[in-house]
């Protein structure tokens, strides 16, 4: 158990049988009346992203959820296999455990699956890629990076808005949170 005092962006609580993390908190302490807590939670299995209050202190159960390096082999009919660092078990996921991270996956890429009571609840990805350019518009020389964008296809199949003179066969880093181009890797 921890109170809601001890909220912090990434703790992991656990509401009716569901996992949540805490993705924003404010403590807030009223001229009237008893302090209280509001926190933007997100549900780990859905996605669903809600927002809660507590009172200042009130017990929440610990949501304690495993993180295991495993990784990215290949993919395979829409299932994407992932293999454990240490046991070299391997566990296949499909597109729904993974959401957008599908977008972002390499083989031989680390990864970090979250569980929480033995099922698989996720994936926690690096916070920026490097992928290759597979397609996209010749670059035209002269043009600068505050000149516009275009779309460049990436060889995941990720498309991505890029500067225009990003040619094929680049490499850039990408933002898995936001899915945006960064820069050049």
């Amino acid at each position: 158990m921890i109170t809601s005092n001890d909220f912090r962006p990434g703790v992991t609580i656990e509401i009716d049988g569901q996992v949540w993390q805490v993705v924003e908190f404010q403590h807030v302490k009223p001229g009237k009346g008893a302090a209280f807590v509001r926190a933007k939670i997100k549900n780990l299995e859905t996605g669903a992203v809600v927002e809660r209050t507590w009172n200042a202190g009130e017990k929440v159960q610990d949501g304690h959820v495993d993180r295991r390096q495993m990784q990215y082999l290949y993919e395979n009919e829409g299932m994407y296999c992932f293999m454990d660092n240490e046991t070299y078990e391997q566990i296949e996921l499909n597109k729904d455990n993974l959401g957008d991270a599908v977008h972002f996956l390499k083989e031989e890429m680390n990864v970090s699956v979250m569980m929480f009571k033995g099922k698989v609840i996720g994936i926690d990805l690096p916070a920026a890629v490097e992928l290759k350019v597979v397609e996209t518009d010749p670059g035209v020389r002269g043009d600068t990076a505050t000149g516009g964008s275009k779309p460049a296809k990436l060889e995941t199949g990720y498309v991505v808005k890029v500067p225009l003179f990003i040619n094929e066969g680049e490499v850039l880093q990408i933002d898995t949170r936001t899915g945006q181009y960064i820069g050049r890797a």
